[in-house]
């Protein structure tokens, strides 16, 4: 059997895709204040500013989802690492084993192998999929809980027109409304649990 054919799988193995901190976007910075912008100018009456991204970063509940999503992520990485070093074993054992088998015997090793290694990016990749599904949903739900607050302050501020505020380059930002928002939805809700979903295997990951 080549080692060159081992050591391609035990490249492919390492190249199996590790899942990424999926968590809630990092911390912003507090809501600026009136006027801190360097172009200032007067407050244009009606016009709003918000960061959503801000909000879900800085109220509890997106602190919550966040150490939720971290966790999450953390044990299903801790289940694929375990595997692929079961596999990597494998590989080892069998690039030891390398001299003293004949041919018919290392091709069916490797192709097992090769098949374990398979399987395990396939999971890898199902994994960083209800990883992300998972993220989204939770932050569907924030987005939920921060609907009727956003409206009361919308309201409260006298405001008729909301726009991203990221999406602004300089002005007066007295109508940012990213602070209000945040501490609205820390009176309305504080924490959130949830579990990682589940995504069904597609038949090529079963092959």
């Amino acid at each position: 059997m080549s080692r060159v054919l081992v050591a391609g799988l035990f490249a492919a193995l390492c190249a199996t895709p590790v899942l990424a901190q999926s968590t809630a976007p990092a911390p912003s910075p507090p809501a600026p204040g009136p006027n801190v912008s360097p172009l200032g100018g007067p407050q244009i009456p009606g016009l709003c500013l918000l960061s959503q991204q801000a909000v879900f970063a800085n109220a509890k509940i997106g602190l919550a989802a966040a150490a939720r999503l971290t966790q999450l992520t953390e044990q299903t990485q801790a289940e694929i690492n375990v595997e692929r070093q079961s596999v990597e074993t494998e590989a080892k054992s069998l690039e030891a084993q390398r001299s003293s088998l004949t041919p018919v015997q290392a091709q069916k090793k490797q192709q097992a192998l090769a098949g374990r290694v398979k399987a395990l990016q396939d999971k890898a990749a199902l994994r960083s999929r209800e990883i992300e599904l998972t993220r989204q949903k939770a932050l569907n739900r924030i987005g939920d809980e921060l609907r009727p607050v956003l409206a009361q302050v919308y309201a409260a501020r006298g405001c008729g027109l909301l726009i991203d505020r990221g999406s602004v380059l300089g002005g007066n930002m007295a109508g940012d409304l990213t602070a209000a928002a945040v501490q609205g939805l820390d009176a309305r809700i504080t924490t959130i649990t949830f579990d990682r979903e589940i995504v069904a295997p597609t038949p090529s990951a079963n092959r």
